[in-house]
């Protein structure tokens, strides 16, 4: 089971400062969410095919260099209450957003369950929290994580190995594509632990005439040395 200490992490980060972040950077950084102990357990997990239902070789695929597995039901409890957890935060942010930027479209229910019950109306129902894992030269291709139909606005990626320690380089990419300007880069280092929450595919910007989309993708920079990994939080399942 999950730490309960994790959760009320999730309930007592300062979620205002980190939508005003969002609003502000395209990205919100959190404290340690997972301590140590947590990590090195996930991190255990990595060998074992049973736990996983898809490997992906991001250079067979050229997204990059470097593989990842997609958990397999039923997921890790520390992964399905930590998916659960933010979701009922980050869901009141997305609604705000969707609000912004089409006024007449439904809100999304304020629970994961049933959140994952309008994926599989559309055909969406295998998991899609997933590992990551890149050794020395790896890195990821700028994208986006789209699965469907159903796409959740935000997602996370939490730190599992020490920066310095276990690698060095490696930094996290988002890239922001504005109409009518030019694309804005950020590069985000992330303690172990901690978390960074960022859009899966746009975010509303504040324009003169109104609220517009910019579009949003991710990726990794190259390792210099070492061994990374990194767990993925994504919202909507995948067809």
């Amino acid at each position: 089971m999950s730490d309960s200490s994790e959760l009320r992490k999730i309930e007592l980060l300062d979620w205002e400062r980190i939508e005003q972040s969002l609003e502000a950077s395209g990205y919100a950084t959190t404290p340690p969410i997972l301590d140590s102990r947590r990590c090195a357990q996930l991190i255990a997990l990595y060998p074992q095919r049973e736990r996983f239902r898809k490997k992906i070789d991001m250079a067979r695929l050229r997204f990059g260099v470097g593989d990842y597995k997609y958990f397999a039901d039923p997921m890790p409890a520390v992964v399905e209450q930590l998916r659960g957890a933010f979701y009922r935060r980050l869901a009141q942010i997305a609604n705000r957003w969707q609000d912004a930027l089409d006024s007449s479209a439904p809100a999304l229910p304020s629970d994961l369950a049933g959140y994952l019950r309008l994926c599989a109306g559309r055909g969406q129902t295998k998991p899609t929290p997933l590992m990551l894992r890149y050794e020395a030269g790896g890195y990821n291709c700028m994208h986006q994580d789209i699965y469907g139909e159903m796409i959740f606005p935000l997602q996370i990626t939490v730190a599992l190995s020490r920066r310095e320690t276990d690698y060095t380089g490696g930094e996290f990419l988002l890239l922001e594509d504005r109409p009518r300007a030019q694309a804005r880069c950020s590069a985000i280092n992330l303690e172990r632990g901690e978390a960074i929450i960022f859009p899966s595919s746009f975010r509303p910007i504040q324009g003169a005439r109104g609220y517009y989309r910019a579009r949003m993708r991710h990726g990794v920079s190259p390792l210099r040395s070492g061994l990374r990994f990194t767990l993925g939080i994504i919202f909507h399942n995948a067809a």
